[in-house]
């Protein structure tokens, strides 16, 4: 049934989800929808996209799709799969319609996450010092200090602009009463930005007339930002800092993003064995002799980054690496031990970590958190076992986690044994059923759930790129994103002031 025109439609009558044409499929139900609101009708800033889309006939759409997927093909926007038996490297999955973030959305979240950011440099500054957190009992001290990303190797180093994590992807996802709530904290070596930056180049090539009416803030400055950010660590008295990308190598999951962004920064990109430290100093070989590095961006775990500070049997790092950061010599991005701000279990507490060291109430809510390391919220996690999502506190993309709504007995008993065995390595969350944004399927236009992960620079200045990487989970009505578990990515429209996203005609 077509409705009369108004100020946030076309001039053309809108048909709702379920009638002839590319929606004839759409849901509309429980989670909070991105595209429609209740009655079925675009949320501002998706009259636009949703008009275009009735427009389009179904073979436009499948071109549009198959070229991106040529594109990506061509341009080897891959991530790797362990594990996987026939073919380990495969192309990301990527929808061709983009999910649109409204002005006022976007500022909000800005404000959470940097907020959120700066109380956890405060909290690794702490608790890499005079741990006052843990001494006044706000936090357990067994939880920070038995944890196996706390490294007392940080303990009285001195970062830079007090940044300790540099690179931040923090994951939200949408309530179904539409508020966005923190999922989990990315806080070692955030990885997706690389396809945040192809799906925008892909996406606005496919509606270049939709994505310049819509006001959408651009995104491609990031590798000059990241550069930037990088270069603003290194000692004052480097006029001109050489800068590093250090990979683990072509087998590794994220091997595509690493040296994507080492070409877009101008920076060499390196392996541990292209690295030798002499005299507490980072060298980089060269065809022409040794050079000095000053700033390296890791993306190898802290294990794996010093032989001889952490895992001896590690190819992967520099040996010495850890007396040279320590000395002052070179600069590691992130800082080593980062990652236990992000261990599932600290999650819990980062309202109060937030209230602690800001003396603010969290802008961004967290999801409700029970820690099975506490007898009475273990008990409730085994009696409800079933309607809760579980995780492992060291684990990640995806693995590691029971979903109970959609887990069979066998699994249901098979974690309560794991909970019973190790409690303090799991957490429990409510099912929230992530909200859902329209996807290209097979031909036709489906609701698929999403969550969103923007990233955050810190160095002498924190600054928020204007855009993320949606990532949607493709297979119907599973709320697994991650692209190991079967799921794809989006690009993230994210518009630059009052707008409905209408094309003009």
């Amino acid at each position: 049934m077509a409705r009369a025109p108004d100020k946030a439609s076309d001039s053309i009558a809108l048909p709702r989800p379920g009638q002839p044409g590319p929606f004839e499929g759409y849901q509309l139900g429980r989670p909070f929808d991105e595209m429609f609101d209740a009655k079925g009708d675009p949320r501002p800033g998706w009259a636009g996209l949703y008009n275009r889309l009735t427009q389009a006939s179904p073979q436009s759409l499948r071109d549009l799709q198959a070229n991106i997927d040529r594109t990506f093909m061509a341009q080897g926007v891959t991530f790797t799969v362990y594990g996987h038996e026939d073919a380990t490297e495969k192309i990301i999955p990527t929808d061709i319609l983009p999910r649109i973030v409204p002005a006022a959305d976007w500022e909000r979240l800005e404000r959470g996450f940097k907020q959120r950011l700066e109380a956890l440099n405060l909290f690794l500054a702490d608790i890499y010092g005079d741990q006052a957190i843990i001494n006044n009992g706000y936090i357990p001290r067994d939880l920070i200090l038995g944890s196996p990303n706390y490294r007392r190797e940080m303990l009285g180093v001195e970062v830079p602009h007090g940044a300790y994590v540099n690179i931040c992807g923090t994951d939200v996802i949408r309530r179904e009463d539409g508020a966005y709530v923190v999922l989990e904290d990315n806080l070692r070596v955030p990885s997706g930005v690389s396809y945040m930056l192809s799906n925008r180049d892909a996406v606005k090539r496919a509606f270049p007339e939709l994505y310049r009416a819509a006001r959408v803030r651009p995104v491609e400055s990031y590798p000059d930002d990241l550069l930037a950010m990088l270069k603003s660590l290194a000692s004052e008295y480097q006029p001109d800092p050489t800068v590093v990308v250090l990979t683990p190598g072509v087998f590794n999951s994220a091997y595509f993003e690493h040296a994507f962004l080492a070409r877009l920064m101008g920076a060499p990109l390196v392996e541990g064995r292209d690295l030798a430290v002499h005299d507490n100093v980072v060298y980089m070989r060269t065809t022409s002799g040794l050079k000095r590095v000053d700033v390296i961006y890791r993306r190898v775990d802290d294990a794996f980054v010093d032989p001889l500070a952490f895992r001896p049997d590690s190819t992967l790092g520099v040996a010495g690496l850890m007396n040279a950061y320590r000395a002052g010599n070179v600069v590691i991005a992130n800082a080593p031990g980062a990652g236990v701000a992000d261990d599932k279990a600290v999650y819990a507490y980062t309202p109060q970590i937030i209230r602690h060291y800001l003396d603010q109430d969290p802008i961004i809510d967290i999801v409700e958190t029970y820690l099975c390391r506490e007898k009475s919220q273990l008990s409730h996690v085994l009696a409800n076992l079933d309607q809760l999502v579980v995780k492992a506190v060291g684990e990640s993309g995806g693995y590691g986690m029971l979903i109970g709504p959609h887990a069979t007995k066998a699994q249901l008993a098979e974690f309560a044994d794991k909970l019973k065995a190790d409690p303090d390595n799991y957490i429990a969350q409510p099912t929230i059923s992530l909200s859902t944004s329209p996807t290209y399927i097979d031909g036709a236009v489906e609701a698929r759930h999403v969550d969103l992960r923007p990233f955050i620079l810190c160095g002498a200045r924190m600054t928020l790129t204007p855009g993320a990487l949606t990532r949607v989970a493709l297979r119907k009505g599973s709320l697994v994103v991650n692209s190991s578990q079967g799921g794809g990515s989006k690009d993230t429209w994210v518009l630059s002031g009052p707008s409905d996203g209408r094309a003009k005609s």
